[in-house]
């Protein structure tokens, strides 16, 4: 919705004491925005605090996911409940580093524990797409980064080179395992990504 500027200027005319009820107000309906003006303005905790926090839950999670669905049928849906807290993360913060590095951790748990039965190819499908991401994102960072991504980029290169199956849908859906190094990842990433879901790939 864009706002006129007649209806900006209405709201620019309202006393403080009604700036601040409609302010609580919309916060209240809004759990995210709270979440961030509430770190913005008062919490102690930075950003690497928060992304600590999450890789510490991320590991945790996973982990009783794992014990607590034994079939990937089942386990598939905890690992999207656990990513859409990273997405919730990034929200908050605008942890933009974070969405790669906890994505990839993700990744990683997510195949370190992964169930040993069922039909796995709707879960390396979604970490492949993730995997896709993550190669975007990281295109859009300062280079500077790319030196403290890269041990989690190579954890999760040798997890699939490690596993037969996935490392063979893995080339099959257009992902090379020279990517895996950020330096490496080509500069219009984001055009092959979508060449390869054109042509029917990574689903």
């Amino acid at each position: 919705m864009e706002y006129s500027k007649e209806f900006k200027e209405a709201i620019s005319n309202f006393t403080s004491q009604e700036k601040d009820k409609l302010i609580i107000r919309l916060l209240k309906k809004d759990r995210i925005l709270s979440h961030r003006l509430y770190f913005e303005l008062i919490d102690p905790e930075t950003a690497d605090d928060k992304r600590n926090q999450m890789e510490s839950l991320i590991k945790n999670e996973v982990s009783v996911a794992v014990k607590k669905f034994g079939r990937t049928k089942y386990f598939l849906p905890a690992i999207r409940k656990v990513s859409a807290k990273i997405t919730e993360h990034v929200k908050i913060t605008t942890d933009k580093f974070g969405e790669v590095s906890l994505t990839l951790l993700l990744v990683s748990e997510t195949l370190k524990h992964a169930p040993k039965t069922g039909d796995h190819y709707k879960l390396y499908i979604y970490l492949l797409n993730k995997i896709f991401r993550s190669f975007v994102l990281t295109k859009k960072l300062d280079p500077d980064y790319y030196l403290d991504l890269g041990e989690i980029f190579e954890e999760v290169h040798q997890q699939i080179v490690k596993n037969k199956s996935l490392e063979d849908l893995t080339l099959h859906n257009g992902l090379f395992l020279s990517w895996f190094d950020p330096e490496n990842i080509p500069d219009h990433i984001d055009l092959i990504l979508k060449g390869i879901k054109a042509e029917g790939l990574l689903r």
